[in-house]
């Protein structure tokens, strides 16, 4: 059976002065509860800082990792243009090339001869005055009216 503590008992507290866990007198209480207390190694007198209780450390729990997907692999945009470029080129007829203007309208699939970069393919149409073209180089971006 464990005994009240009052006044002038003696009881663990974390002391302030100190920072360690040492003997205490209990100095004041308020009803049941301990408000002050000195302590007995450096006789400072400060609120009651009980000890708190040790945590014992919990089972180790187990993380399931989920394995990352594979990465992708990037894809070379020239690669590409080169390869669709390849699979065009056997189709393509330069004599029905239309020469390249800037003031003129062009149509997606339209076979171009332009004078620096050569044969190409309108691949997309940009509005208002854009254009796709896949060339041998890559996919080139031109005006056009």
């Amino acid at each position: 059976m464990t005994r009240q503590p009052s006044a002038g008992s003696i009881i663990e507290a974390r002391c302030t002065r100190c920072r360690e866990i040492l003997n205490h007198t209990i100095v004041a209480m308020i009803g049941e509860k301990i408000a002050r207390v000195e302590c007995n190694t450096c006789k400072g007198t400060h609120n009651y800082r009980p000890v708190k209780p040790v945590k014992e450390p919990s089972a180790a729990k187990t993380v399931i990792r989920k394995t990352p997907a594979p990465r992708k692999v990037k894809v070379d945009p020239l690669e590409v243009a080169r390869a669709e470029w390849e699979e065009l080129q056997p189709n393509m007829n330069p004599d029905k090339a239309i020469p390249y203007d800037l003031n003129r309208a062009y149509r997606a699939k339209n076979l171009l001869l332009h004078p620096v970069f050569g044969l190409g393919v309108v691949q997309l149409v940009l509005q208002p005055n854009k254009i796709d073209v896949l060339f041998q180089e890559g996919v080139k971006r031109l005006r056009c009216g």
